[in-house]
C-alpha cells in the first residue's frame, strides 16, 4: 500500500524545530500547542519512516536524517513564501507584498529613506527587507528583488548595473583629534583598527592594499553593522563606503592607498517582470542607488 505524502504544514514544523531546538521553541515560533508540534513531529517520522530526533536529558539531538531533510524543508518554506507573495496582489496592481533582499549595511545605513519613500509613492505595496551579507537565492525565490555587490551569473535573473561604490578606511574626527591621523600603511599599526572575527568575513577585504589578519584588529565582529558604530562612535579606524564616510563626516585615511571598489547591481527573476509591484521597485532602487552612488563626490 503506497503511503501518502506528508503535508507542508509537517514539514514546516518539522523546521521550525530544527531551527529553534526544542519542540516549546518551535511551538512559540509558529503560535501551536506543544502537543501539537509534537504530534507533527511524530506523524512526519511514520510518513517517512524515519527517525528525525532523538530525546536526551539536554533536549533533542537531530539525527542525520534529519540533517538531510533540512535543506529541502528550507527549499519548501522558500517556495511557500514565495507563492502566498505572489498570492497577495494582481500582476499589474501596484499593490501586494514585495521582498528586497540587501547587505546589513545597504539595508540599515541606505535603504531605509529610499524605502520609505517608496511607500509614500505606493501605500498599498508591503515592504519586507532581508538582510544578509550572503547571496540569497533568487531562483529558488528566497526574495524577490536583491542588491548585489557581485555581477549576477544565472541566466534567468534580469540585472541593472547601478553603478560602483568605493570603500576606504576612515576615522571619526573625535578620534583623529585624540590620536592623530596615521599618514603611512606602517604608522596604521600602531592605531586600533575596527575588522572582522572569522576567516570567511575576512576574505571580504581582499584588495585592500595590504593583507588583513584577525590579529590585526582591536575590534573583531562580523556584522558590518556594529563595526560601523564603532567606527562613528571613534573606536579608531575602519573601512566603509565613502558615501556613507561622507554623509556622517568621517575623515578618509590614506585615501587612494587603502580601499578596494564594488559593484552595485539591482536584480530580480525574468518571471518577475510582468509583476507591476515588481517593476516598481526595481526601477525605484535603480533610480536611488544611482543617487547614493554619485554622493560620493569624488
Amino acid at each position: 500500500m503506497t503511503k501518502s505524502q506528508p503535508g507542508w504544514e509537517l514539514y514546516r514544523t518539522f523546521l521550525a524545530v530544527m531551527r529553534e531546538g526544542s519542540l516549546s521553541g518551535a511551538a512559540r515560533a509558529l503560535n501551536l500547542t506543544q502537543p501539537t508540534v509534537g504530534r507533527h513531529v511524530d506523524a512526519l517520522e511514520e510518513a517517512l519512516g524515519l527517525a528525525l530526533f532523538t530525546r536526551s536529558q539536554t533536549g533533542l539531538n537531530a539525527t542525520e536524517g534529519a540533517l538531510a531533510l533540512v535543506p529541502h524543508a528550507e527549499a519548501m518554506a522558500s517556495a511557500a513564501e514565495a507563492l502566498q507573495r505572489a498570492a497577495s496582489g494582481e500582476a499589474e496592481e501596484d499593490r501586494g507584498t514585495i521582498r528586497v533582499t540587501a547587505s546589513e549595511i545597504v539595508g540599515t545605513e541606505v535603504l531605509p529613506p529610499i524605502l520609505a519613500a517608496f511607500r509614500e509613492a505606493h501605500p498599498r505595496i508591503a515592504i519586507e527587507l532581508l538582510l544578509s551579507n550572503r547571496a540569497e537565492d533568487l531562483l529558488r525565490r528566497e526574495a524577490d528583488i536583491a542588491i548585489r555587490m557581485v555581477r549576477p551569473t544565472q541566466s534567468a535573473l534580469v540585472a541593472r548595473k547601478i553603478g560602483t561604490i568605493h570603500l576606504g578606511l576612515h576615522a571619526h574626527p573625535r578620534y583623529v583629534e585624540a590620536h592623530g591621523k596615521p599618514a603611512t600603511l606602517e604608522e596604521i599599526e600602531a592605531h586600533p583598527i575596527i575588522g572582522f572575527d572569522r576567516e570567511p568575513s575576512l576574505r571580504r577585504l581582499e584588495g585592500l592594499g595590504f593583507t588583513p589578519s584577525r590579529e590585526l584588529f582591536a575590534f573583531r565582529c562580523d556584522s558590518d553593522v556594529a563595526q560601523y558604530a564603532a567606527l562613528r562612535a571613534g573606536f579608531g579606524l575602519g573601512i566603509c563606503q565613502n558615501a556613507l564616510a561622507r554623509r556622517d563626516g568621517l575623515l578618509p585615511i590614506l585615501p587612494g592607498t587603502i580601499g578596494f571598489k564594488l559593484e552595485v547591481w539591482v536584480v530580480m527573476h525574468e518571471d518577475l517582470k510582468t509583476s507591476r509591484r515588481a517593476r516598481l521597485m526595481f526601477d525605484h532602487l535603480a533610480e536611488h542607488l544611482a543617487a547614493h552612488i554619485a554622493s560620493e563626490g569624488h
